[in-house]
């Protein structure tokens, strides 16, 4: 009975130290930072920037153009590929269509006159042949009147044979190389519209103008970030939390947020929390020291309540 009694006072003391742990760990307070994850806004292209048309400070939408650098070289290099582009083209339905119909109609004529001569060389040919069996020409009048009306003849099946050919398209060799042609002008074409398309850049997202870090009238070279924004949605709060502590915590736990100078705490959700321990201050590990052991977690704030935050700008975290 008594070895059941002292049962009962270990597991009520258990449970009470318990409550007052996680009491302890409610109301606890751990202090941080806020910090930014800036992204640089770059052109892959050189150029002297004339347009910069955000200033630091300012909040901007998705998709406004933020800086733009010269770009003459590159609107030639796109007129040009686009010209190639309607040569290719030309000469490819040229190719499909075979010659032009007045070209064509030429042909026919000359055709419809060979065989006007054709027809007029057989019936003198006839009226020789009579003559012939008369005795009123010589066997060489024959002669001439036959080749006349075989060169005749030979014309017309000749130019028939024009005519054919004129209503023909080009060879399929010759139209699949000036396909072939015209996609390679139309691939350079895509690549300087990229060029010139990168000579101005646009905000990926909306967010804060952090900085600008060029003048108009600079030499920007290729890959130099020229803006420095900061999105919302990359805003966070990193905080340290000891060794005891860091086990009951998990992704998806919601905490307070308090700054200086803001109205209200400011919600936020744990995202993270590191695996590796720190020590604050350094000191040699033991199992009485221990307790300094703290790990670093980062939450983030809502894009609505992100702007109330600033990087750099300390914080206490307790949670919800």
């Amino acid at each position: 009975m008594k070895r059941r009694t002292m049962r009962a006072y270990a597991f009520v003391f258990a449970l009470a130290f318990v409550l007052t742990a996680c009491s302890r760990n409610e109301n606890a307070r751990w202090q941080g930072y806020a910090e930014g994850e800036y992204v640089y806004l770059a052109s892959s292209q050189s150029g002297t920037l004339t347009d910069l048309a955000v200033k630091r400070g300012q909040t901007v939408a998705a998709n406004v153009p933020v800086f733009g650098l010269d770009a003459v070289e590159e609107t030639a290099a796109r007129d040009e590929a686009q010209h190639r582009v309607t040569a290719a083209q030309q000469q490819l339905a040229d190719l499909e269509t075979g010659k032009r119909p007045p070209e064509v109609r030429v042909t026919e004529a000359q055709l419809a006159q060979a065989e006007a001569n054709a027809r007029k060389a057989s019936l003198q040919l006839t009226r020789d042949e009579a003559q012939l069996r008369a005795g009123g020409i010589a066997q060489a009048q024959l002669d001439d009147s036959r080749a006349q009306a075989a060169s005749t003849a030979a014309q017309v099946r000749e130019l028939q044979n024009q005519v054919r050919v004129a209503n023909l398209p080009g060879r399929t060799a010759q139209i699949a190389a000036q396909a072939a042609e015209a996609e390679a002008a139309r691939a350079s074409l895509a690549q300087a519209q990229w060029r010139l398309d990168q000579k101005r850049v646009s905000a990926p997202s909306g967010g804060l103008v952090y900085d600008t870090l060029f003048r108009v009238g600079e030499w920007v070279q290729a890959g130099s970030p020229v803006v420095q924004m900061l999105p919302p949605q990359n805003v966070k709060v990193r905080f340290f939390v000891p060794e005891t502590i860091v086990g009951s915590l998990a992704p998806g736990r919601k905490v307070n947020v308090r700054c200086d100078g803001c109205a209200a705490d400011v919600p936020a959700t744990i995202t993270w929390i590191s695996n590796a321990a720190e020590y604050t201050p350094p000191v040699i590990y033991s199992n009485e020291n221990r307790a300094k052991l703290i790990f670093m977690i980062e939450a983030r704030p809502s894009e609505q309540d992100a702007v109330k935050l600033h990087p750099g700008q300390p914080v206490e975290v307790t949670l919800q």
